[in-house]
């Protein structure tokens, strides 16, 4: 069973409303260097950037090219229909790609920023107050954030920004080119000190390659224009990726198709293994080739009659309105050179990314990262010399090719993002990553291998949930 809510007394255990939510707002170094400061995008990455900027005392702008916060948490049902594959540069382009079901895969203690808890709202049935929640709650939870803290003042809403770069005649500052995006609305061009770059990672889809699919028949689409299971009802549906979202969509198609069959890079070898407790799913080896006849060959040698293949298989970083003159590139989906993830060494401080690392705890690390930049940028953290931050990023490369880590998984933190955080608060200030949120990653990782039907719905770690309530008791009031 699912453990309850631990909130105690009734009321909501957040315990950072008016008071606390004030005092930190006025939190403003009166020593330090103020800058303006551009924000690319008000998901959950710009917000807390937004957030942490202010704090530190940086006059902040943020450019969302939507009419709401969020991001990628916002669920739009509309897809684009006309490029399932999201190939053409010019397609009207949907920012999200949630599906409909979509649950986190994260307890949600585990998930929040680090003083501001992620939790259930006592007496509200408007809200899902599940340990895995839908996406609908964690969108509730970053408008919480964001009004608490009065960011809503800082965004600019429906504004796209077609052109972020140096400023010719200074070389330090940055111009901002950004438009409404209302009919007439005219571009302007505005100077920053700083740009930080939030636009997120789940909008530009990544497809595999697959011989023979320019002859192949049938259907084929990504995972950023998957909704509903509805339209694959009696198919046969190949689902290239074994990665959360295919893990989910492949069950989800799985109540109406006729057969669901998995291609993944991590099987290789041996026949086809049927999926415990389902009928028509079955795991296989990666794609071999496609033909003409509607067959999918896979690398085990089997193939089968498919109607639909969709890619499963991640997304690109993409950032068109960005203008370094090749300083900074995207190579094999490496942003870089980055150094720590965030500042390009020749560009630093000026220009930086905040949320760059997958297979992590988002909201934290991000909000780490938030804290270092607005730090850098306030002259409080020093950056060590241009030559220094270049040479930490030439080691850590040669570090991932001397262990064969493919390129591609340049900012795959998988192993190590605690370490990581670490480091950043430590640059910051701040207290390490807390050992119950450490502990909790782990449990529900290795829940979601060995129970991957079931592990949203239970949980046995109940110390975990005790000790990250009692943190957010003693600790976070004890911030102020």
């Amino acid at each position: 069973m699912s453990s309850p809510a631990y909130g105690g007394g009734g009321s909501d255990i957040r315990g950072i409303s008016n008071p606390l939510i004030s005092t930190m707002n006025s939190r403003i170094p009166s020593s330090l260097t103020s800058r303006n400061v551009a924000v690319i995008g008000a998901g959950a990455a710009g917000l807390v950037a937004a957030r942490e900027l202010r704090r530190e005392g940086h006059n902040t702008v943020v450019f969302e090219r939507s009419n709401q916060i969020g991001g990628t948490w916002v669920y739009d049902p509309n897809t684009e229909i006309d490029d399932p594959l999201g190939l053409n540069p010019s397609r009207n382009i949907i920012h999200t790609s949630l599906y409909k079901s979509l649950r986190t895969n994260l307890p949600r203690e585990s998930m929040g920023f680090r003083d501001y808890p992620f939790v259930t709202k006592d007496g509200s049935t408007q809200r899902d107050n599940r340990r895995y929640p839908g996406h609908k709650e964690v969108l509730n939870y970053l408008e919480d954030f964001a009004n608490d803290f009065k960011l809503i003042e800082l965004i600019r809403f429906e504004t796209e920004v077609f052109h972020v770069g140096l400023l010719k005649e200074d070389g330090k500052k940055w111009v901002v080119r950004s438009a409404p995006k209302m009919s007439g609305g005219e571009a302007v061009d505005e100077v920053f000190d700083g740009v930080v770059v939030c636009n997120g990672h789940y909008t530009e889809p990544n497809i595999a390659e697959i011989p023979g699919i320019d002859e192949w028949p049938g259907k084929e689409m990504h995972s950023h224009s998957y909704r509903v299971p509805e339209p694959f009802r009696d198919q046969v549906v190949v689902v290239i990726g074994t990665s959360a979202s295919g893990q989910d969509i492949s069950r989800d198609i799985a109540e109406v198709a006729k057969e669901v069959h998995i291609a993944g890079r991590s099987l290789t070898e041996g026949v086809p293994t049927k999926l415990p407790g389902h009928e028509n799913m079955w795991l296989h080896s990666m794609i071999e080739s496609a033909h003409d006849d509607g067959r999918v060959v896979f690398q085990d040698g089997n193939s089968v009659a498919a109607d639909v293949i969709l890619h499963c298989t991640g997304y690109k970083y993409h950032f068109p309105f960005l203008d370094t003159n090749n300083v900074v590139t995207v190579d094999e989906n490496r942003v870089g050179p980055l150094y720590k993830h965030v500042f390009p060494p020749l560009l630093a401080p000026g220009l930086s990314f905040i949320g760059l690392p997958w297979k992590v705890i988002p909201f934290p690390l991000s909000e780490l990262q938030s804290k270092w930049v607005a730090g850098v940028l306030s002259g409080r953290i020093s950056l060590p010399s241009q030559e220094e931050m270049m040479a930490d990023v030439e080691a850590f490369y040669l570090e991932l090719e001397a262990v064969g880590f493919p390129k591609r998984f340049t900012h795959n933190m998988s192993d190590y993002q605690f370490e990581y955080g670490d480091w950043l608060a430590a640059q910051c200030g701040c207290s390490p990553s807390e050992r119950w949120r450490k502990h909790m990653y782990h449990e529900a990782s290795k829940r979601r291998r060995s129970h991957p039907e079931t592990y949203r719905d239970e949980w046995e770690a109940e110390h975990l949930i005790l000790e990250a309530y009692e943190y957010f008791r003693q600790c976070i009031p004890s911030s102020v």
